[in-house]
């Protein structure tokens, strides 16, 4: 019985959430684009309050900024100290 109400819950929440499937991955990549520039505006000229917090992040997100300044419209990378192209 237990396993019959998880299953209609799941396909509940499918079906509320498949007209808007577009609109979130977008809202999410755009989160993502905006943090991508707080982290590394400092290096682009841009005063950042919480730099020095963000130095820890800098080995995880680096993989992603390719695709970043790609969406952005920049050829290359911008930053003289990250080399991804």
């Amino acid at each position: 019985m237990l396993d019959k109400v998880k299953k209609l819950i799941e396909y509940y929440e499918e079906v509320l959430s498949m007209p808007h499937r577009q609109e979130v991955a977008r809202e999410l990549r755009d989160e993502d684009d905006l943090f991508l520039l707080l982290l590394y505006s400092e290096m682009i000229g841009i005063p950042n309050p919480v730099y020095y917090y963000t130095l820890e992040l800098y080995p995880y997100m680096i993989e992603k900024f390719h695709d970043w300044h790609l969406r952005m419209g920049m050829e290359k990378s911008p930053l003289t100290g990250i080399r991804c192209c």
